[in-house]
């Protein structure tokens, strides 16, 4: 009798451990990962490389007092509030010193790119958004900012805390859950579809003017490789070229509409331009190769994905005098602000 009770509960436990596991491979099968959960996000810039896409769990309209970060630096997920979340993540992406509507339109994008990256991560709890405030990428924590700001941090913290208390609670949607508001740095005076970048398209990234980005620091950037390095770069992406002949090994690139690189073809490879400028860690996708003096030497135009809210957009504008609504409805066309 007692064999077969032992036996009976060993029975239990071995389906109490499996069934939750199968029930959780049988929820992957049917929905599949998203690609704007905080896992997928680029290690080349911030989490703003993170990629909108499909749907991994019902998206809310119900906004958080609290946000997951998946925090590099601690190596753990770490739980902020709301408020604190958005001054750190505006600080990190935007100088203290743009003007005040820019930097209203980066809390409020940063705020409904956050809900987004909750309601389609995969496992939320694993945290939204990966973040390394140590090395001041997508939120900087209060320590970080006082050691960053220095003798200022008074000043610049009672102006920054001022601007996102007046949006704290402003949100903005496309339909009934909060769109998926990237943004990056400096566009090549055109943003980028999403569908080019990151294989999604959403109604609300697509390609609008950012024409003021030309006169933004740094705009054009010039790298140079030595045919070893670019070797061993492309070795990375299967390619092995022909050292006898490195004036060859690239043809002409195909261009999106926007002018980013489309792909191009290497050693008789097609690669696309956002996987070419991530195996040679350059600014843009929107570059020029030239075989010269025995090397390469490449340009970019921007900096960043070219998705979304360009930040020098934002500021060029803000200096022209709309508003962060305004500024919010230029590159994210089809969106609704909700306070």
């Amino acid at each position: 009798m007692k064999k077969t009770f032992f036996l009976l509960c060993a029975l239990l436990l071995v389906l109490g451990t499996l069934l939750p596991a199968a029930g959780y491979r049988l929820t992957l099968a049917a929905l599949g990962p998203a690609p704007g959960a905080a896992s997928t996000s680029q290690t080349d810039e911030s989490t703003r490389e993170a990629a909108p896409g499909s749907t991994a769990m019902l998206p809310s309209d119900q906004d958080s007092e609290s946000f997951l970060l998946a925090d590099q630096s601690a190596g753990a997920v770490v739980s902020v509030s709301r408020r604190d979340y958005l001054i750190g993540a505006v600080a990190a992406e935007m100088p203290i010193s743009w003007p005040d509507e820019a930097l209203k339109a980066q809390a409020i994008a940063a705020h409904s790119y956050a809900l987004y990256c909750r309601d389609h991560a995969v496992d939320p709890a694993s945290g939204w958004l990966t973040v390394d405030p140590a090395r001041r990428q997508g939120y900087l924590t209060d320590a970080v900012l006082r050691s960053y700001w220095g003798t200022a941090y008074e000043e610049n913290y009672a102006r920054l805390s001022t601007l996102v208390d007046s949006v704290l609670t402003d949100v903005l949607y496309y339909g009934n859950a909060p769109a998926g508001t990237s943004y990056f740095a400096i566009s090549n005076g055109m943003t980028e579809t999403s569908e080019n970048v990151w294989g999604s398209a959403l109604p609300y990234l697509v390609a609008v003017d950012s024409s003021t980005d030309l006169n933004a620091d740094n705009y054009l950037y010039t790298v140079q490789f030595t045919t070893d390095q670019l070797q061993q770069a492309l070795a990375g992406l299967g390619i092995t070229p022909d050292p006898s002949t490195p004036g060859s090994w690239f043809g002409e690139a195909a261009l999106t509409p926007s002018g980013y690189v489309a792909s191009v073809p290497i050693c008789g490879q097609s690669i696309t331009g956002p996987a070419l400028r991530k195996a040679l860690g350059l600014r843009s996708a929107c570059f020029t190769v030239q075989y010269q003096a025995g090397g390469f030497v490449i340009t970019t135009k921007g900096y960043g994905h070219g998705v979304g809210l360009s930040q020098w957009g934002a500021k060029a504008l803000a200096e022209q005098g709309q508003s962060a609504e305004e500024i919010l409805a230029h590159y994210f066309p089809g969106t609704e602000l909700r306070r």
